[in-house]
Formats: structure tokens, sequence, C-alpha cells
């Protein structure tokens, strides 16, 4: 007669392992997806299968290495690793064919290990083995999974099977598309299915090659006029818009509800770009920093995106030439400070790039590149269309390992 109650038990004990498992699972989503993103836009692959691959290797962050290293990918040290380490029984055996300890790398945080997981597979020294992975559609997560068992990355037949099953169940693959940093969530479950997403909480969708206003109206049940009324640049229903352009469905905010208080220029970038990126309203981000309309700021000037006050000064203007070095070039005033640096390793896609060109005696012109936070040779090689074998050429690097503060040519 004990045999129901057991029974009983039993079941509800497997239920509520399978719903922490689940619990786990998500919570480790949302605290990853946004490394995870920004890796994808830095390196490559999509941010699907490097969450995929974290909740798989790290049991969601449970692990060992995991809570103990900050290893989610058991990274091992390798030759040339020459930070913190961690041992533990693995895969190892010494000449007897005895089990012994295998070395890991400590980060210093899970962010650390999602950049090096990335930059291992992306090391021209494997290119022999995974350069294929990035030569596949960006967003197949189940080629880059069958690719990954196919290239040897891990041992179980059913690696492949395991990535993409976890992909499917959480719909990670939406995140395939996202920008780093400021798409921030994909909104009610109808939302996602009409394949609208949030910058600075506010709705849009990210236009297919060719589409119009009148084809998103459609599409998103929001009205023509309003479409109309705001997008700075979308002026007629009929207008054919670019592959990914952002097409905001509500009013644009005067202030960046974000982190960040600060945008730094980059080569390329306008004011109606960056609006765009942050969700703000084009004449909002020129009065808050005291800039005519239709001017655009200085590549590596400073930006305010948040808070209500202007600045006190404009910043430089890409019409005005200020030689480096020059003792009269203003200097910026501002109402607010930057927020210090805290410590510890973090990355922020969004600091300044500079970039400086200098005129050689054969009359060509070679670029500089100062190394920020978070930047690797590979990052520097895809921004600047060189490969990093070039890069360590020109400066005679002996390794791929490179420095905050760092001057490098790149050209």
């Amino acid at each position: 007669m004990w045999k129901r109650p057991v029974f009983i038990f039993l079941a509800l004990l497997a239920g509520w392992q399978i719903f922490g498992q689940q619990s786990d699972r998500e919570a480790y989503i949302e605290k990853y997806i946004d490394i995870a993103i920004s890796v994808m836009d830095r390196a490559g692959g999509p941010a699907s299968i490097k969450l995929a691959q974290g909740l798989l290797e790290s049991g969601a962050g449970t692990s060992t290495l995991a809570k103990r290293a900050n290893n989610h990918f058991g990274m091992k040290c390798g030759a040339r690793w020459e930070g913190k380490t961690f041992y533990r029984e693995d895969d190892d055996y010494d000449e007897n064919g005895k089990l012994i300890k295998s070395c890991f790398r400590v980060y210093r945080n899970a962010d650390a290990s999602f950049v090096a997981h990335s930059e291992f597979l992306r090391d021209p020294n494997k290119n022999f083995r995974y350069g294929f992975l990035f030569r596949l559609n960006p967003r197949d997560y189940k080629a880059w999974a069958r690719g990954l068992k196919k290239a040897g990355y891990a041992t179980s037949p059913t690696y492949a099977t395991n990535l993409i099953n976890i992909i499917e169940r959480y719909q990670l693959y939406r995140y395939d598309r996202m920008l780093p940093g400021t798409i921030e969530d994909t909104g009610p479950p109808e939302d996602l299915a009409l394949g609208i997403q949030r910058v600075n909480d506010v709705k849009l969708v990210l236009a297919v090659a060719n589409e119009t206003p009148a084809d998103i109206a459609l599409r998103t049940g929001v009205s023509i006029s309003r479409i109309l009324k705001y997008n700075e640049r979308i002026n007629d229903p009929n207008q054919a818009l670019r592959k990914n352009e952002r097409v905001y469905l509500q009013r644009k905010r005067s202030s960046y509800r974000g982190q960040k208080k600060f945008h730094f220029v980059r080569a390329g970038e306008t004011m109606f770009s960056i609006a765009q990126r942050y969700g703000l309203r084009l004449d909002k981000l020129y009065r808050k920093n005291r800039m005519e309309e239709g001017s655009e700021p200085a590549t590596g000037s400073q930006l305010k995106i948040r808070g209500w006050t202007r600045v006190k000064k404009a910043p430089a203007l890409r019409s005005e030439v200020i030689p480096e070095g020059d003792p009269e070039s203003p200097e910026l005033e501002w109402e607010e400070e930057v927020e210090p640096e805290t410590p510890g390793f973090e990355i922020d896609f969004n600091e300044p790039v500079i970039e400086i060109e200098e005129e050689v005696e054969a009359g060509g012109a070679e670029l500089y590149h100062e190394v920020i936070k978070g930047e690797t040779l590979f990052g520097l090689a895809r921004r600047y269309g060189t490969t990093v074998e070039e890069i360590k050429t020109l400066n005679r690097l002996d390794s791929n390992i490179i420095s905050v503060g760092q001057r490098l040519r790149v050209k």
C-alpha cells in the first residue's frame, strides 16, 4: 500500500528538479545575453550558439569551474596562459596512464570567459580547424552546431543535437539579429512574432531589404502616419528601405535611459546614426550637445546622450580641423563627469576609437589605432579590413596580446 505514495513523491521530486533546471537556464540566459550579443558583433558566430554552449558546458553556471574559476567553457591553461589557475581532474593522464589534475584558466568574471572563448575559436593558429565556421551564415545556428561537432570541438556524439535543442527550446535564435548594447528585450510573445524589438524602451523593427514603410505598417498594425512621424528620414510610404534599417514604431526618447551618459563618436558615424542607435530624437540630441542641426561631430568627440541638461560647450565638429598636440586646441567642459571605471574586467564596445593618420615620406599614409579596454587583434583586423598577421608584422609583435593605451599601426 506504500507503492503509490512513493511513486507520487518520486514524480514530484523529478518535477521540481526539471523546474529548477529550467529556472536556472532562464536566469543564465537573462544574465549573459548582453555579452553573448557583444561577442557575436565583435568576433562573429551566432549569439544563440554562444549561449547554448555556455548553458551546456557550465550547467547553466552551476559547474565547479563556472563558480570557482568564472570559466564557462572549460578553457584549459595552455602554454601561453599567465593568469590564475585552477586544477581539477578532467581528461589528462600521465605517461603511466594515470588520471591527473588538469590546469584550467581562472577569469576575473564570466564576461571575460565569453570573450576568451571566441578568441580561442578565432585564433589564426586554429584556422585550419575552426576557420570554416566563420564563413557560415552567422544566423544559421544549425550549421554552426553541426560545424562545431565536425571540427571535433566536442567528443559527445549528441553535442550538435543538444545545442540545437537548447536553442529551439528557449528561442535563442531571436538574439542572432540583435545589435550590442542597445536592443534590450523583445517584449511579449506577440511582439516577437511580429519581429518587434526594443531600444531605449521604444519599439522598432528591422526592415527587410527593399521593404517599404507601408509594408511595415501592414505587418505590425501601426498606422503609416505614425511611422512617418516617428522616423526622421522616412518621408514616403513607398520608400525602399535598406536591409536591417531601424524603423521605430513609437516616438523616440529625448534622453537615453540606459547606464551610459556619453557616446564617443566613431569614424563614419553621424548624428542620425547615433540617434537611431540609442532610440533618441535627432533634434533633442542636437540640442543636448549645443549643436546646429545638420552639423556632424568629429571622430573621437564626446556626445551626451543621457540627462536633461545640456553640455556647456559643443563638441568639436567634423568641419573643424584640430591638429594633434596643438596647444590652442580647446578642451570640452561637461556639466556631468563621466562615471569612473569600476575595477575588474569590463567590456564597453562603445569606448572611443582613436584613429590618427600620418603622412610618410613616400607620400602614402599610415593608419594608427590606440588600444582601448576589451579590444583584441582579431577585432582590430576585422574593423580595418586587414589580418591579425599583418598587424603583428607591422608592429613586430610576437604574440596576440595587446594592452590598453598601446599604439598600433593597422595600415
